[in-house]
């Protein structure tokens, strides 16, 4: 006796439906248009910024006349000013600097309050986080009294120290890391690994998202910084950018050599975000998860 099977029907991919295929904007024009219209509002005062900055010193520029032609003499003079190399130096080390110390001690404190239990660990965490209430301004004035105190005045240390106790970021490292399975940590603790092999091993590849977001808004903050570095930066030898293109302003300086100065300083943020760009992505998407 035969037996026979019956024959599977050839697999048929569903076809995705005619809604899936439509694009998003279609039936949302006017969100559409408006998004675009403040995407060119948005992005319309750069343009000009570097417009200015390569066209021909004493010509007549955006927005009164397009330039006839574009020239680099004004970002060659720029960057050939020792001035100008000296003030992006050490915004680059205000910057670089801030942002190592301010993840690995938010980070380090994120966990603490996150999978930790010790006593008065929630009164600690939150008066912590009530510096946040306070502005910067009101505290000016004795910080800057203890720093000269300490001789940290137009010094390195003095720029960088002050501004590192970030609780913002621990805040966001505390609300990520709680989000993380205790099973982790139980199991690295049944293997007899270290706090500080928990912490290397676990912690940091994890939040490697956050951290990296969390990069992007510091060196952001301290790059774009300008009223502590205005009061402890009393020379050129620790003056940043922001404040050493404020004392350009107030000298006889053609338009073009300012918006070079600018443009050239925009330029690390930019490069910073296009190179983190995916970990801000990931960081956001893990969160609506959550």
């Amino acid at each position: 006796m035969t037996i026979t099977t019956a024959s599977r029907p050839p697999s048929v991919r569903a076809e995705p439906s005619r809604a899936a295929r439509r694009p998003w904007w279609r039936g949302r024009w006017p969100l559409a248009a408006l998004l675009a219209l403040l995407s060119v509002l948005t992005v319309s005062p750069f343009v000009a910024m570097f417009i200015v900055a390569l066209s021909p010193a004493g010509r007549p520029t955006v927005p009164a006349r397009w330039p006839e032609s574009l020239t680099l003499d004004n970002i060659t003079m720029v960057l050939s000013s020792s001035g100008f190399v000296t003030w992006t130096f050490n915004s680059l080390i205000y910057a670089f600097v801030s942002v190592v110390i301010i993840l690995l001690t938010s980070s380090m404190a994120g966990y603490a309050f996150a999978k930790k239990r010790f006593p008065g660990r929630e009164a600690m965490f939150w008066t912590f986080l009530a510096t946040m209430m306070v502005p910067f301004q009101a505290t000016l004035i004795p910080t800057f009294v203890l720093v000269n105190s300490l001789d940290g005045v137009d010094t390195f240390w003095g720029l960088i120290v002050p501004t590192l106790a970030n609780s913002q970021a621990v805040f966001l490292m505390r609300q990520f890391i709680l989000g993380l399975p205790d099973e982790l940590f139980d199991a690295a603790k049944v293997d007899g690994a270290s706090e500080w092999r928990v912490y290397w091993t676990i912690v940091l590849p994890l939040t490697k998202p956050i951290l990296a977001t969390l990069g992007v808004f510091v060196f952001l903050w301290h790059w774009n910084d300008f009223l502590w570095p205005l009061v402890v930066g009393q020379s050129d030898a620790t003056r940043t950018l922001t404040v050493g293109l404020t004392t350009l302003r107030t000298e006889e300086m053609q338009l073009s050599l300012l918006m070079a100065s600018a443009a050239v300083s925009v330029v690390p943020c930019l490069l910073v975000f296009f190179l983190l760009q995916r970990y801000l992505v990931n960081s956001i998407a893990m969160t609506g998860l959550k």
